[in-house]
């Protein structure tokens, strides 16, 4: 059972991906699952040991071990965390697409976050106010994003809002060994 971010390190090497909390909607395994920290007591004000640690552990994985975990979403806009090896050869491959197969609210913000960084409230407030889409809208626009692999969490513990910036951004290498040879 995990106790430390270093054995949530070593959980997401072993597993290879994981959810962040625990789904019977989906077949992989959770973090939440295997976190051994008290939950909130009842009475006890804020989140509880449990509910801290992994919602920290989130952020902190990918940007404490870049070269190991990588943070994103999986199809059914399930956030998860993979070990990075198996993000390059299994998973970019599987559920990359081309920006242009998307559809056009999601282009659109694709187009705001290949100029800069995003975070989701700034974002979500220009997009709603510049197209009239709903937040709902804009959500799965985002998520469906972050599933096709074109955006990715900014990996810095020290941002608290989420920040969006293009995969290949960080992840030139992966880009360019899985897309880049295919455009060609």
């Amino acid at each position: 059972m995990i106790k430390t971010i270093e054995q949530a390190h070593r959980f997401v090497k072993e597993v290879k991906i994981c959810t962040i909390f625990s789904s019977d909607k989906t077949e992989h395994t959770s973090l939440w699952d295997h976190v051994d920290l008290p939950e909130k007591q009842p009475g006890e004000s804020g989140w509880g040991e449990k509910m801290s640690a992994v919602w920290t552990w989130k952020t902190q994985l990918p940007a404490q071990y870049p070269k190991d975990i990588f943070y994103g979403k999986i199809k059914g806009g399930f956030a998860v965390l993979m070990d990075m090896d198996y993000m390059i050869n299994d998973h970019f491959p599987k559920a990359y697409k081309n920006i242009q197969t998307l559809d056009s609210l999601a282009q659109f913000v694709h187009s705001k976050i290949i100029v800069e960084p995003w975070d989701t409230t700034t974002l979500r407030k220009e997009t709603i106010q510049e197209v009239g889409c709903t937040k709902s809208q804009f959500d799965t626009a985002l998520k469906n994003l972050q599933i096709t692999m074109n955006i990715v969490r900014l990996n810095d513990s020290q941002i608290e809002r989420d920040t969006w910036v293009p995969f290949k951004e960080l992840y030139l290498d992966v880009w360019n060994k899985n897309v880049s040879d295919k455009i060609k």
